[in-house]
């Protein structure tokens, strides 16, 4: 069970995440190696629960974030390109841009500047090269907006709960391309929206969540 992975290094973490069933792919299960929690989380990192990160924000769980690559898998393929909502500690867009290789790009979104400016510091420290080659860009702004300048993404992972279908991330993704996002307000769903060739846009329920809402830093702040 996902309650059951923490662990006492990174190393344990991901072989629970493992045992637990939550990421088999190969390409996952090095991202999450090669990026340590404890870069991003100054307080049990290595715990399968949400930490906070300040200002009113939390890095999510680890089973949610490997819930989250697995999902995401077959569009963070070398060279792709990821828009990351929500980038919060930086946490998964380094996971992301360890997926998508030197070619590839990751735009990690991110509306409280203090947060943006925090997670660029830790990125830097232990990921320079990631930064320096433009894999990896933070940029502080409005993620329900996504990032158009950058567009179109081949996926997208959204970090808060969105109230109803997010159609103006979907209008930034790819055809074909592929959305993980929590959606609602009471009761709330992952939900995983697919653009195929043409692009048509199907969606799947794929579990229950509580995850805090996708807002404006007002807001974050208020709650």
């Amino acid at each position: 069970m996902a309650w059951m992975c923490s662990g006492k290094t990174n190393d344990e973490l991901v072989d629970n995440l493992v045992k637990a069933r939550i990421i088999s792919s190969s390409q996952v299960i090095s991202a999450m190696r090669a990026v340590d929690r404890a870069h991003f989380s100054k307080q049990y990192p290595y715990e399968d629960s949400p930490q906070g990160i300040g200002y009113g924000a939390t890095i999510s769980a680890p089973h949610m974030h490997g819930y989250a690559l697995e999902g995401l898998v077959q569009y963070l393929k070398p060279g792709m390109r990821a828009l990351d909502v929500g980038s919060g500690s930086g946490y998964l867009t380094a996971c992301m841009a360890a997926m998508v290789g030197d070619n590839g790009l990751v735009v990690g979104i991110e509306h409280i500047p203090e947060l943006a400016d925090q997670s660029l510091v830790d990125l830097r420290a232990h990921y320079p090269q990631w930064v320096d080659s433009k894999r990896i860009e933070i940029v502080t702004g409005d993620g329900r907006k996504g990032y158009s300048s950058r567009a179109p993404y081949d996926c997208i992972h959204v970090g808060a709960a969105a109230p109803s279908k997010p159609t103006e991330l979907l209008a930034q993704l790819k055809a074909p391309g592929r959305m993980f996002v929590p959606v609602g307000t009471n009761n709330q769903y992952i939900v995983v929206y697919e653009k195929d060739s043409n692009g048509d846009i199907t969606e799947e329920r794929v579990m229950g969540v509580r995850y805090v809402p996708l807002t404006d830093a007002a807001m974050q702040f208020m709650g």
